[in-house]
């Protein structure tokens, strides 16, 4: 996550990407490095789930409950009067678009929507032309983007903070909500076991990195060839050794949920994945979550998925409509959790 000088000011080097983000730990493996300690959040990228520490990301959660509880309260509507977020999406959205946009009203703040045929990136303008001008107008970029090349190209020629609203590689603003719901659930995210099936996309890739970053437990089940990145894998299992917890990867969906506490899904054919449609559902058909799966894993356990929900692939109708389920008040907390990531940047 990198720090930002202020705006309308231009970079003095050609990179000031995140030395915290797993695209710069991609390349550089050094998952130790010391500005992920940098006291305080405002002004910072956030593109990956790895950009926040264990503390910093408490901070956000404890302030999404703060903002849950206190929602319509008089206190927060000018907390980001003046500031305003550019949303830049490439692809379809209705959670994080209306999430932002509410968010950012909700606290006093102003959103402009945009995509790439709107703009003069769709005319041949440089990724790092546009990050450069929206610097000099906007607080911040929200991006939804096709490829996280893109996003960390804009990062890193941006001098405001650019967030990741999805990625090919990871959904951190996702996984940081699903760690708030499962806090709100059971009270610790410590030991905590997740199991997650299905494709190995970027949901599981942010997922995987939040939970072995806070503690909980994280089994991933996914057919040959359908798993996460081994990069998320490997700085993840680097982030459990740290908080105790563990990171298994499985082909076998009814192990992957023996002891779980949250049973999670993600659609199976993600956008832009539409021409391998029918070769991803033919793999991914013994990862279905219906009752059978459910009845395996605790008692206690609970149905997540980050929506929306294919029904009768991923999930069944029984599990996403049962009493286990809690995949609404999970897409609620979206808001609150991005109007702490916005405080927090902001």
């Amino acid at each position: 996550m990198r720090v930002r000088n202020g705006a309308h000011q231009e970079p003095e080097t050609p990179c000031w990407r995140s030395r915290c983000s797993l695209a710069w730990l991609s390349k550089n493996k050094d998952p130790g490095s010391s500005s992920k300690r940098v006291s305080g959040l405002t002004g910072r990228d956030l593109l990956s789930v790895s950009d926040l520490s264990s503390e910093e990301l408490w901070q956000v959660l404890e302030m999404a409950r703060t903002l849950k509880a206190e929602r319509g309260s008089e206190k927060w509507r000018g907390a980001l009067r003046g500031k305003s977020l550019a949303m830049l999406f490439m692809k379809p959205s209705t959670r994080t678009r209306v999430s932002f946009d509410l968010a950012m009203s909700e606290l006093g703040g102003h959103t402009l929507v945009l995509s790439p045929a709107e703009t003069q990136l769709s005319r041949g303008e440089t990724v790092a032309d546009t990050a450069r001008v929206l610097s000099r107008y906007v607080s911040a970029i929200m991006a939804r983007v096709t490829s996280h090349e893109f996003l960390t190209d804009l990062a890193q020629h941006a001098n405001i903070p650019v967030i990741n609203g999805l990625s090919d590689l990871e959904h951190p603003c996702q996984a940081i909500s699903d760690m708030f719901t499962v806090w709100e659930r059971f009270g610790r995210l410590k030991d905590v076991n997740i199991a997650y099936l299905g494709d190995g996309n970027n949901v599981a890739n942010s997922l995987m990195l939040a939970a072995s970053l806070m503690g909980a437990n994280v089994a991933v089940a996914s057919p040959k060839g359908l798993g996460p990145r081994q990069a998320v894998v490997d700085l993840a299992r680097k982030f459990a050794v740290k908080s105790g917890s563990t990171v298994k990867l499985t082909a076998d969906p009814m192990e992957a949920v023996g002891d779980a506490d949250v049973v999670y899904t993600d659609v199976w054919v993600s956008m832009g994945d539409e021409e391998k449609a029918e070769e991803k559902k033919r793999m991914l058909s013994r990862f279905q979550v219906d009752g059978k799966v459910m009845r395996a894993a605790s008692k206690g356990a609970i149905f997540m998925h980050c929506l929306p929900a294919h029904r009768g692939e991923e999930v069944t109708d029984e599990v996403i409509d049962g009493e286990r389920s809690i995949v609404f008040q999970q897409a609620e907390n979206r808001l609150h959790v991005q109007k702490a990531i916005l405080l927090s940047i902001l």
